[in-house]
């Protein structure tokens, strides 16, 4: 099948990218230049068990091809995130006063986590479980032979076992990875999840807060928006403020993601503040933000690191 661009008003690959290219690029407006932090200066950071993890932590959705948006776009991340561009992402990731990388289990990640500490970036590595780790809970001990600080079932697979009335064998996976000396983590798109760890007093370090709830089941969103269920993933504006409710009402420490709604609120400099700002302002100084970020068109870790630290310094 031929390509034809815009003209033929068929858009062909060369044009999506081109498109996400200026959306993309838009995030690294956020802040001024001069995203570096002074030789040995961190980004403010929270306390995770015995470790000062940074405020801004690095997400692996990007380098990995998790784009939430199409197979294309996943594909093109992929491609562009070699081995030596990641390990040129953590550096820059250091350099820029960041000191953590969350990313999920999968032997590429592996590899890239020794080829990373190989080339002396020393960061704290925070390991999200797939969604299939009740069928293979040996992967638990797999993962912490790396050396995670901490190791934390993935929100889709929390939510599946609430759903299907399994608790005791998402408890069964906190304890395997209490088990291996690592912190815990709960990870949930749905706040009812992370409502019911606390009801039930589960022994959870951290939590792993989605601002959207992306696993919701469709017949929760036709209830919502009638039997026209928009095609792809729903990122409704209504549920980050019952999210931050539930955030803030814990006492232990959560790290917040979709912060940008995986991409979708990237239209311009003043979106992008305002998104990070209002997640500063609705979590509590002891949470911390998970952002992924992506170098191709453009130095967004240099600069949501600095939009971080302003933020961080005017709340004082």
């Amino acid at each position: 099948m031929s390509e034809r661009g815009s003209a033929g008003n068929v858009p062909t690959r060369r044009d999506f990218l081109h498109q996400t290219a200026g959306a993309v690029a838009a995030t690294t407006a956020a802040a001024a230049p001069g995203g570096d932090a002074p030789p040995g200066a961190l980004l403010p950071t929270v306390k995770l068990g015995t470790h000062a993890v940074t405020r801004l932590i690095l997400g692996g959705n990007p380098i990995y091809g998790y784009s939430h948006f199409n197979k294309l776009f996943s594909q093109h991340l992929t491609d562009w995130h070699t081995p030596q561009r990641v390990v040129q992402l953590l550096q820059r990731c250091v350099k820029a006063g960041l000191n953590t990388w969350q990313n999920s289990y999968a032997e590429r990640t592996l590899q890239d986590v020794d080829r990373v500490r190989q080339a002396g970036v020393k960061f704290h590595w925070l390991c999200l479980g797939k969604g299939d780790w009740d069928s293979h809970p040996e992967r638990i001990a797999e993962a912490a032979k790396r050396k995670p600080i901490g190791i934390a079932p993935h929100g889709a697979l929390a939510e599946r076992l609430h759903r299907q009335n399994k608790l005791t064998e998402l408890a069964d996976l906190l304890k395997r990875i209490r088990d291996q000396g690592v912190l815990v983590g709960l990870s949930g798109h749905n706040p009812a999840v992370i409502e019911l760890a606390e009801e039930k007093g589960w022994d959870i370090d951290y939590y792993m807060c989605c601002l959207y709830y992306l696993t919701r089941p469709r017949e929760e969103v036709r209830k919502l928006l009638g039997d026209a269920v928009p095609l792809g993933e729903i990122y409704l504006p209504s549920d980050p403020p019952r999210m931050f409710r539930v955030i803030r009402s814990v006492k232990k420490p959560c790290l917040v993601y979709k912060v940008l709604a995986a991409g979708r609120r990237i239209g311009s400099p003043a979106e992008v503040r305002a998104c990070f700002e209002t997640a500063l302002n609705n979590i509590k100084p002891t949470d911390a933000l998970i952002v992924g970020m992506y170098q191709q068109f453009g130095d967004q870790v240099g600069a949501n690191a600095a939009l971080v630290r302003e933020l961080c310094a005017r709340k004082g």
